[in-house]
């Protein structure tokens, strides 16, 4: 199988849950299946606007956002439903736990779409067979359709997905782009909407093939550093990692990584989990989080897989403090048998700035004296300069 799997690429699948809010009402009452379901918040008095709606409505011209009054000129039969958000999370949480199973690597998208990276998945099989896989197991747990873009970045996934609802499975390859998307209209490329895409064509640009062409510099006057990064997607460029963290700012921070070959000596071991801890820290540096509860997962040659954690008394974020505690945590249960897959994640996380710390008199003191020649030397800034020379980061 790992001859499906590129060398030094990514397989990554864009999974789409199709009509998401009206499948889980078909799911729930398959009395719906074959009627035209139109979701909207308010039913009784036919008012308010179409929050979702099935394939049947879809396809004579209802779309999300229109008014219930126009879309029931369009579908006058449709049966209109309250929404239920409760109902729709748990379904949502049933699908994204099934698709953590095949891999830990998950980003969610929203309610009902995520990307999943199974570059390390070939024991599982062809990209297509897993996709296949998920799409057909979600219907028979859960009856709900899943549309899936195989493709080796985001954007190409996402796009992918795109191309063929409901159900549909579609592989979008880099030598692929042009022949597929550059004769759409840029506003399809995900992340242009109908402004950008007006403003673009203000400049002649309206086509994605156009925008691929189109000189970087124009392209950055148009629309900044991001239409240099759009730019690069349509030529099917995209180096966005798949990231667990990227919808929530905390809850969990984590990394992990597949070795070539397996290892059993402890001091190599050591060697990975310090590296883990370095990117581990780098990670909540950046998002500015504190964490007390350590996790560690070790995978073993045959694929079993174990995580452990465990809570400590105080908050952490440094290198060294991840390090000794993922060490603890792994020489405390690992069996001996080679590793395949080590991971550290930081779970519960927290914002560093809501927590408070406890200084006595004397700390407090030190403190002080280590924070005012900063002090001074702003007051001297803001003297020569004006008050607004220098604001606070959360200013």
């Amino acid at each position: 199988m790992e001859s499906f799997y590129p060398k030094n690429g990514r397989v990554i699948l864009h999974i789409d849950a199709n009509a998401f809010f009206a499948s889980v009402e078909m799911a729930e009452n398959p009395a719906l299946k074959n009627k035209p379901v139109i979701i909207s918040g308010n039913p009784e008095e036919r008012k308010g606007i179409v929050v979702a709606a099935n394939y049947l409505c879809k396809a004579k011209g209802v779309y999300t956002t229109m008014a219930l009054r126009e879309a029931l000129k369009h579908v006058p039969e449709a049966v209109v439903i309250k929404p239920n958000h409760t109902v729709y999370k748990e379904y949502s949480k049933q699908i994204f736990a099934y698709l953590e199973e095949i891999s830990p690597l998950i980003e969610y998208a929203s309610i009902d779409e995520a990307y999943l990276d199974i570059t390390a998945c070939a024991h599982l099989g062809s990209p297509i067979d897993i996709a296949m896989k998920i799409q057909q197991e979600i219907v028979k747990r859960l009856d709900i359709p899943l549309s899936i873009g195989i493709a080796p970045n985001k954007f190409l996934a996402k796009m992918a997905s795109d191309m063929k609802k409901p159900l549909g499975l579609t592989v979008l390859r880099k030598r692929d782009v042009e022949r597929v998307l550059w004769n759409k209209p840029v506003v399809e490329a995900h992340g242009i909407g109908e402004k950008t895409a007006a403003k673009l064509h203000e400049h002649g640009i309206v086509t994605m093939g156009d925008l691929a062409k189109v000189d970087v510099k124009k392209v950055q006057a148009i629309m900044g550093v991001r239409g240099v990064r759009m730019r690069e997607r349509v030529n099917g460029i995209d180096n966005r990692p798949v990231d667990p963290e990227a919808n929530t700012s905390y809850k969990s921070i984590g990394n992990s990584t597949t070795f070539p070959t397996n290892i059993a000596e402890p001091a190599a071991i050591r060697v990975k989990l310090r590296a883990l801890s370095r990117s581990v820290s780098a990670r909540m540096k950046q998002k500015k989080a504190v964490s007390r509860t350590i996790q560690v997962m070790i995978r073993y040659d045959d694929f079993k897989t174990v995580t452990r954690s465990q809570t400590l008394h105080r908050d952490i974020q440094e290198e060294a403090d991840l390090f000794v505690a993922a060490e603890r945590i792994f020489f405390k249960h690992w069996n001996g048998e080679p590793v395949r897959l080590l991971g550290i994640t930081a779970q519960n996380a927290v914002d560093k700035r809501t927590q408070t710390t406890q200084m006595d008199l004397f700390s407090f003191q030190e403190e002080a004296d280590k924070l005012e020649p900063l002090f001074t030397a702003v007051e001297t800034l803001k003297r020569k300069f004006g008050d607004s020379i220098i604001k606070k980061g959360l200013e």
